[in-house]
């Protein structure tokens, strides 16, 4: 969509700059459609970088940025329809609503414990295989 904006942008300056249009309308056209183009990409590319870091607040702005891709027909529109019944499916709530795992116990002292040492450098040497000529 940004490439896409970028084109227009570049074809809406290239079209009025040889109509003889003046200047500060040729400025005025071009922040307006970067305005315009970045309102609907910037919030696709922020949920991006969420989803891909795994942060707790991806989730609303995937939905946010669906909404906004949704005027985009046909792609926007099916992106939107797929975001939405991936996030409000099972899997999208579990990876969203998931808690964090504490890790399991460990030992509860640090201290030299002598008789797993020994038991640790004791060494017994492996079974002979059985002779098979």
């Amino acid at each position: 969509m940004a490439l896409l904006g970028l084109g227009m942008v570049g074809f809406m300056i290239a079209m009025m700059a040889s109509s003889g249009a003046p200047g500060g309308m040729i400025l005025f056209t071009l922040f307006f459609a970067a305005f315009i183009f970045g309102l609907t990409v910037l919030p696709s590319c922020v949920a991006g970088y969420g989803l891909l870091k795994g942060r707790s607040w991806a989730r609303v702005a995937a939905i946010i940025g669906a909404v906004t891709a949704a005027g985009n027909a046909p792609i926007g529109t099916a992106v939107c329809v797929y975001t939405f019944w991936f996030l409000f499916s099972e899997p999208g709530k579990a990876i969203f609503e998931r808690r964090n795992h504490l890790l399991p116990p460990g030992r509860q002292s640090w201290a030299y414990d002598i008789q797993n040492k020994q038991a640790e450098t004791t060494y017994t040497p492996p079974p002979t295989p059985p002779d098979w000529r």
